[in-house]
C-alpha cells in the first residue's frame, strides 16, 4: 500500500512539472525574447587550485556561448537580436545528487533522480539579478587530479545542465563548447555522435555535410560534439569560433521548419 501511494505521489508531481516543463519549453523556442543562461560554478574536487580558477571566473568568460547562438540565429534568419544572455552565479557549496544513469533500466529510479537533482537545484539557486530559463551547473575539476571527466548531462524537462569541466584556463574555450552542447540539450536538440566512438554521426552530426572533399571538416556541429577529420577520426574544437549549428539541431531548435 506505501508502495502504491508513493508512486501515485511521484506520478502526480510529475504531471504538475512537466505541464510547467511544456509551458516554458514553448515560450522559450518561439524566440521572442532573450533567454537568461545562467552558469553555477561547483568546486567538484575541493582543491585549492579549482578554487582559484573559479575565483577568477567572470560572467565575460561564458560571454563566446551568447556570441555563437547570436552568430547562429543570424545564419539562420532568425528575427532575435540576443536569443541568449549569459550570467554567472557565485560559486555554490556541497554537490549536486548524482545523475540518472544514462543507462539505468529503473524508470522510477531514473525519474527520482531527476526530481532530486531539480530540487536540489531550486534550494541552491539564490541568484538574484534574474530569474534564470537556462541553469547550468559547472562542476570544475583539477586537470591535474582528474584526467577524464564524467559524461555531462543536459535536461530538457526544468531546462537544466550538469557539466563536467576543467578548472584551467588552457580550457576555458573547450569548457564553454561543453556548456554551449548541454545547454542545447535543455532546448530539445539531441546528440549527433556515436555513443560508443563519440565520432559525429553523417550527415546530421556534421557542420558542412555537403563539403567537398567532405573531410577534413573544418568546424564541429555542436551537437554532434568534435571536428571530423577523417572517416574515422575527430578532435574537440578548442573554442566556440570552431562551432556550427547544423539543420538537424536547427529544426529541433524551431529554426528551421
Amino acid at each position: 500500500m506505501f508502495k502504491v501511494r508513493r508512486i501515485t505521489i511521484l506520478l502526480f508531481i510529475l504531471i504538475i512539472v512537466a505541464t510547467v516543463t511544456w509551458s516554458t519549453k514553448y515560450r522559450a523556442l518561439k524566440w521572442t525574447r532573450t533567454l537568461d543562461l545562467v552558469v553555477y560554478p561547483i568546486n567538484a574536487d575541493q582543491s585549492e587550485k579549482t578554487r582559484a580558477y573559479m575565483a577568477n571566473l567572470k560572467p565575460e568568460t561564458f560571454e563566446p556561448i551568447a556570441t555563437m547562438m547570436r552568430d547562429e540565429v543570424i545564419r539562420y534568419g532568425v528575427a532575435s537580436n540576443q536569443p541568449v544572455k549569459g550570467w554567472l552565479a557565485p560559486a555554490l557549496d556541497g554537490m549536486m545528487p548524482p545523475p540518472p544513469s544514462l543507462d539505468s533500466g529503473n524508470v522510477l529510479l531514473t525519474m527520482w533522480r531527476r526530481l532530486k537533482q531539480r530540487y536540489w537545484a531550486f534550494r541552491h539557486d539564490h541568484f538574484e539579478l534574474t530569474r534564470p530559463n537556462i541553469r547550468l551547473f559547472a562542476l570544475h575539476h583539477d586537470p591535474a587530479l582528474t584526467r577524464v571527466l564524467a559524461h555531462s548531462l543536459g535536461f530538457e524537462k526544468g531546462m537544466l545542465g550538469v557539466a563536467n569541466v576543467f578548472a584551467s584556463h588552457r580550457q576555458t574555450g573547450s569548457n564553454n563548447v561543453v556548456l554551449a552542447h548541454e545547454m542545447l540539450h535543455t532546448l530539445g536538440a539531441t546528440d549527433k555522435y556515436d555513443l560508443q566512438t563519440s565520432l559525429p554521426i553523417f550527415p546530421d552530426g556534421l557542420a558542412e555535410p555537403t563539403k567537398n572533399p567532405l573531410y577534413p571538416q573544418l568546424f564541429a556541429e555542436l551537437t554532434g560534439g568534435r571536428i571530423p577529420l577523417t572517416a574515422t577520426t575527430a578532435d574537440i574544437p578548442d573554442d566556440l569560433s570552431f562551432v556550427r549549428i547544423g539543420a538537424a539541431a536547427a529544426r529541433e531548435l524551431k529554426w528551421l521548419k
